[in-house]
């Protein structure tokens, strides 16, 4: 899947994937697509959840051996 920006957040435990991902967030423009790379086996629950109630959707989640992949549309 193409995204616009890529944010690596492997190594980092929570909560600063779902911080640093905010961040990137505020930067980007409504419609584009982040990819989020997190080693934090927390983020997929976290990810899905922040998504939802920041009016964002979670377009897909990868699990390539201990790194997850997700890729959220800004709302």
């Amino acid at each position: 899947m193409n995204a616009d920006k890529v944010l690596d957040a492997k190594g980092l435990a929570c909560p600063m994937p779902i911080v640093k991902t905010r961040k990137e967030m505020k930067d980007m423009e409504s419609g584009q697509i982040l990819e989020i790379l997190a080693t934090d086996k927390g983020a997929k629950a976290d990810m899905t959840a922040w998504a939802k109630s920041g009016g964002h959707e979670l377009l897909e989640t990868q699990e390539e051996g201990d790194v997850l992949r997700f890729w959220i549309k800004k709302g």
